[in-house]
């Protein structure tokens, strides 16, 4: 594996590119952004198939349903790692190292992930709409009514909860991007990856990429949630969390613990 002096270097060189394809390339950068989204939405579509398949199972064993949905997501993240994607998430540590050597400046930083951001909405909501809700694949029970359910409760938590949630997510996204950096193989690389992620969907924190498939595949299928209450109850916390968990608590504090003398 490589060291963790060799990943920060790693992810300057990635964060350096990154920042290239947005003022440069935005042709490349917009279909990286989009197909990272649908990449979480694809996993988010298979965590949900396979996680509320088995309710006679799950219902007297509720750990089951998140242990299942939590192994099932991690392919969208090793799509984007191992394929290469730009997913907002992620980016938010990958950009920072370079950023604290001075690389490039903090709009640099910004205008990526805006860019990116929007790249990944873009992905996520036109598989859901056409891939999952027009395909059929959640009208049917058991779907129906959990995706229901998961929409409707993520727009019902309390503000500060959704961006401590948000954190919680990012921090786990970023520590298996930065496993993914350490690892020289394939398998390495996919292992890193799912096990943090694993256990932010076991754990229930918030992802705002994943959150532009629940939430609007929810609407569709019938859960009464307001536009106005995804982008306000949600995404714009579960978004800051996520700057927060994944900028400071693995770019930031990696990079610091790391650094050359």
């Amino acid at each position: 594996m490589n060291t963790p002096q060799d990943v920060i270097e790693n992810a300057i060189a990635v964060g350096q590119k990154k920042v290239s394809l947005s003022s440069k390339s935005y042709g490349r950068l917009t279909i990286l952004s989009i197909l990272a989204g649908i990449y979480i939405a694809f996993g988010g579509t298979l965590s949900l198939i396979i996680g509320y398949g088995f309710p006679e199972i799950t219902a007297a064993n509720p750990a089951m349903q998140k242990l299942l949905s939590g192994a099932m997501f991690p392919i969208g993240l090793i799509l984007v790692v191992v394929l290469g994607a730009e997913l907002f998430t992620g980016n938010n540590a990958l950009l920072i190292p370079a950023y604290m050597k001075k690389h490039y400046g903090f709009g640099a930083v910004l205008k990526n992930w805006t860019l990116v951001y929007l790249g990944n909405f873009v992905g996520a909501i036109t598989f859901t709409y056409v891939m999952v809700h027009v395909c059929g694949l959640t009208a049917t029970e058991p779907y129906n009514s959990a995706i229901v359910k998961i929409a409707e409760a993520k727009v019902s938590m309390s503000w500060h909860v959704v961006f401590f949630k948000g954190i919680g997510a990012n921090w786990c996204v970023c520590l298996a991007v930065w496993l993914a950096l350490s690892g020289r193989t394939l398998l390495g690389k996919m292992a890193g990856c799912w096990l943090p992620v694993m256990a932010f969907v076991a754990l229930g924190y918030e992802h705002s990429i994943a959150n532009m498939f629940f939430i609007p595949l929810g609407m569709m299928e019938g859960a009464s949630v307001e536009v106005s209450s995804v982008i306000m109850d949600n995404l714009i916390p579960a978004t800051l969390g996520n700057i927060v968990g994944g900028a400071l608590f693995v770019g930031v504090a990696y990079t610091y613990i790391n650094r050359s003398k």
